[in-house]
């Protein structure tokens, strides 16, 4: 098993303490790490940083599990989309330099005056305008369950069936599933063998809103994550249904709860060797 970290799991250390690239890389290779998940939205400014980054990463015999692009193709207009198609296509570039082959992307999000049928289609749209390049450079697109066009298992499942690519995968969100009143070990199941990469996320049920950090279900029910192993996620569960279609791909663990980011990974690095050797 593969052990990472996502970058957006110390969110709380890149707000609050002015956390860059370079001290998250130090945390996670502090903690044990395998490798990193790195993210479009944490570049100050990507041309000038990126090779010092990658230099750094050397150092520290870290690879990058993943890159992320926080992409929307839900947008009214043709320009606006094709944007979001260009920053995709970015992103894929941006991967290879950094030596991964898997770029975590988005779907959209329901806005006033879309409907879903609009919607779905500008998405599939949008990722078949990107996989003409992920195709030709060798990038897997792996779509994260989330939001309201993608968070269900067989809404991601549909879509990959529908566009037909080799390089059009999921990225498996644990946690994500609850959100939307879905089993995660259920969903495992369906979408297990379109899966080249994993965020380790766990949550529990409150009853408050945390101060802005908690998520609200569609029923209303509303979930704060948690470390890995200390929530209602059976994640030994979704690590053995994994398995049985080989996955040997990162786990990369994101958190989002409220407590200490830095001892909330570290526990839920040790809960996912402790479930590897298990």
């Amino acid at each position: 098993m593969k052990t990472s970290v996502s970058m957006y799991s110390l969110n709380q250390y890149i707000r609050n303490h002015g956390w860059g690239i370079y001290e998250f890389i130090d945390y996670a290779k502090e903690i044990g790490a395998d490798g990193v998940e790195l993210l479009d939205v944490y570049w100050t400014n990507k041309d000038e940083e990126i090779d010092g980054v990658l230099a750094y990463l050397k150092t520290k015999n870290l690879p990058v599990s993943a890159y992320d692009v926080s992409n929307n193709f839900v947008k009214p207009t043709a320009a606006e989309r094709k944007t979001e198609v260009d920053r995709v296509i970015e992103g894929i570039y941006t991967a290879k330099k950094l030596g991964t082959n898997i770029v975590r992307v988005f779907c959209g999000d329901l806005m006033d005056g879309i409907t879903y049928d609009e919607g779905r289609a500008w998405i599939i749209e949008g990722f078949k305008a990107c996989l003409a390049i992920a195709e030709q450079e060798q990038v897997y697109l792996a779509i994260e369950n989330h939001g309201l066009f993608a968070g269900k298992a067989e809404q991601v499942k549909s879509m990959i069936d529908e566009i037909d690519s080799d390089f059009l995968k999921s990225t498996l969100d644990t946690g994500n599933f609850l959100l939307v009143q879905e089993d995660p070990y259920l969903s495992t199941k369906r979408l297990k063998s379109d899966v080249v990469h994993v965020h380790f996320k766990d949550f529990r049920k409150v009853e408050t809103d945390f101060q802005g950090q908690s998520f609200k279900a569609l029923n209303g029910d509303r979930y704060l994550g948690t470390v890995a192993g200390e929530g209602m996620i059976n994640l030994e569960n979704i690590i053995s249904e994994l398995k049985s279609v080989q996955y040997d791909g990162w786990y990369s663990i994101e958190y989002e709860g409220h407590e200490d980011s830095k001892e909330c990974v570290k526990r839920s690095i040790e809960k996912l060797v402790s479930l590897a050797k298990g």
